[in-house]
């Protein structure tokens, strides 16, 4: 391979033929599909992606010199766009129902998903994401209540997101091998979910509460509400309970109380 990948853009490209063919099929394809990919990189995934005919397909590569590469590839197929994703505006994208496919740099993974969680179209948006993670993340957004991965990114993913994984993936599968595990999760999103004037009100209480994972729950509720008694006894909650023996639902109910208390 004549590309040398680069660390900065934590960059590890997918080799396993029959995995990226496994990942495709996930997107159940069609010529009606708008299919969009992140980080192509060499190209592997796109090609898998080209068999299926989607009726427009869309990859965003910020590494110049892959870029370059993949323009001269397929360019008649695919409309390639040199940018960087945390800088993308998905809100040029509603009602696409957009396939999304992507190999996610491992330092940036949690932050686009958040990013996307955040997006007041996504369900607009996108119809599944079907993305790459380092294992361990993706532990965190699965894990079960009570298990020591619950908790901020499960929450957050769990509010407007179905998450599911798919399987786990050998480091010898890539190029250049990571030194970790990586994970397949397919994401479809929510048609109904707990409805916030503001996302960073649910993110700030999450963090109160993790920040204290050790603690009991009265300690982040006396940070977040002067009546935390009321709040206990309004929400039905277990003073003895930690952060991660609370469900989803409890934590949305909460973050909508202290929305109220702040507007």
């Amino acid at each position: 391979m004549n590309i040398v990948p680069k660390k900065s853009l934590g960059q590890n490209f997918l080799l396993n033929e029959q995995i990226i063919k496994q990942i495709v099929d996930l997107g159940k394809i069609t010529n009606d599909s708008i299919v969009m990919e992140i980080g192509p990189g060499t190209g592997n995934l796109t090609k898998e992606i080209l068999k299926k005919k989607p009726n427009k397909f869309i990859a965003i590569e910020k590494d110049k010199i892959l870029f370059s590469k993949l323009k001269n590839e397929f360019n008649l197929n695919v409309e390639l766009l040199n940018q960087d994703v945390l800088k993308f505006n998905w809100e040029n994208f509603k009602n696409q129902n957009i396939i999304l496919f992507g190999n996610l740099p491992y330092n940036i993974s949690s932050k686009l998903l958040i990013d996307w969680v955040r997006l007041s179209n996504l369900n607009c948006i996108f119809s599944k994401l079907i993305l790459m993670f380092q294992k361990e993340v993706a532990d965190r957004i699965v894990a079960d209540v009570n298990s020591k991965k619950y908790g901020r990114l499960t929450i957050l993913t769990e509010w407007k997101l179905e998450a599911k994984k798919v399987m786990d993936i050998d480091p010898e599968n890539f190029f250049p091998k990571p030194k970790v595990k990586s994970s397949l999760v397919y994401f479809k999103p929510k048609r109904e979910f707990f409805n916030f004037k503001n996302s960073r009100n649910l993110e700030k209480v999450t963090d109160i509460f993790f920040q204290n994972r050790r603690k009991m729950i009265k300690k982040p509720l006396n940070i977040l509400f002067k009546d935390s008694e009321r709040i206990i006894q309004k929400l039905k909650l277990n003073n003895s309970h930690r952060p991660q023996n609370l469900d989803s639902l409890t934590f949305f109910k909460i973050s909508k109380e202290y929305e109220d208390r702040i507007n």
